[in-house]
């Protein structure tokens, strides 16, 4: 994980070729590149300011700022106008989430550590509300798109609406999961603050991080029209499949190397629990802040990103229900996921 950190030094290089007015692609790749590393650091250092709260306030943050690399991205790209990228780098985060870091997960534990086994309950509460946001992010578009469609003004109250329960659930889940269940004992608490920065480094980390991650984002996003047109992709195939990976490449390390590990409780509760953030948290909060900047965005995706976040969720789910797993599900998800990849790829 630390040798992500040297890719660090990309960050003011791709600043240097912004400045300087280098092309487009060589000036996405570098920033693209430079996010990775944020992210993973954004990610520690949430951790490290969680580690000062508490477990209970600890838990909250994590579940509020585990994805705040993508929905900071995503607002760069709302500003910028580029709403239907900011729209499929949700439908792609819950589905990547799902499908391939799930997936790779399933694979390298099954490979190394033959059949493993987790919490069936806790993975079927999940699943459960995973698609329940699912269903909930499918009624805006089959009320738009359906017979009797409902007018443009409707659908986007309709989107605020959806947007006010999927946050209404997501406090209940958080209430359910994080200060409603039994807290972690005593030992490990100690032992995390042990190894632990100062509340005040960790804050200032916190803060040069986020900013950092603004930065690069903006670079970003602003190269993003002229690498689609030079390179001959869909903005929707951009912002499916490379967005999320870029805003989420170090969780999903986490979650394959703790597979690996046979450590399956959290593996999962990474992959799932990060699509069941964006799809009950960041999706939402992108509807408010989208009206905020004057480009509103409404949760009326189409139906190829819907079809692939059914499927996503139904073959996942299928997968958690037993309780265990093994490294043929892993490649099952895997080969799903290449195949939704291939169908985006070639849209035009």
């Amino acid at each position: 994980m630390k040798i992500l950190y040297y890719l660090l030094v990309l960050v003011p290089v791709a600043i240097a070729l912004e400045i300087v007015g280098a092309g487009h692609t060589l000036i996405f790749v570098t920033s693209a590149i430079a996010l990775v590393p944020l992210a993973g650091l954004l990610g520690d250092a949430t951790e490290q300011v969680a580690v000062h709260t508490g477990p209970r306030v600890g838990g909250l943050l994590n579940a509020t700022f585990g994805n705040a690399a993508e929905l900071i991205i995503t607002i760069v790209a709302i500003q910028r106008g580029l709403v239907e990228l900011a729209k499929a780098s949700i439908s792609g985060s819950i589905i990547g989430n799902i499908l391939l870091v799930l997936g790779a997960s399933l694979l390298a534990g099954g490979l190394k550590n033959g059949r493993q086994f987790f919490n069936a309950h806790i993975a079927s509460v999940t699943a459960t509300m995973m698609t329940l946001s699912v269903v909930a992010l499918l009624i805006p578009a089959l009320f738009s798109i359906g017979p009797n469609q409902v007018s443009a003004n409707h659908t986007e109250n309709l989107s605020i609406g959806v947007a006010i329960v999927l946050l209404l659930l997501y406090a209940l889940f958080v209430l359910y999961t994080i200060f409603l269940q039994p807290a972690d004992g005593a030992g490990g608490e100690t032992h995390a603050k042990e190894g632990a920065r100062g509340i005040w480094f960790s804050l200032g980390l916190l803060l040069a991080t986020t900013v950092a991650v603004v930065a690069m984002s903006e670079v970003l996003i602003r190269n993003v029209e002229p690498v689609i047109e030079s390179w001959g992709i869909s903005e929707l195939f951009l912002g499916v499949i490379l967005i999320p990976i870029i805003g989420n490449v170090a969780e999903h390390f986490v979650a394959v190397t703790t597979a690996y590990r046979n450590q399956m409780d959290l593996s999962i509760g990474i992959a799932i629990g990060s699509s069941l953030q964006v799809a009950l948290f960041v999706a939402p909060v992108l509807v408010f802040v989208s009206l905020l900047l004057g480009n509103k965005m409404t949760l009326v995706f189409n139906e190829y990103e819907l079809a692939a976040l059914v499927g996503a969720v139904a073959v996942a789910t299928f997968i958690s229900m037993d309780g265990e797993s093994n490294w043929l599900e892993g490649a099952q998800l895997l080969a799903v996921y290449i195949i939704v990849g291939l169908g985006f790829f070639y849209l035009s």
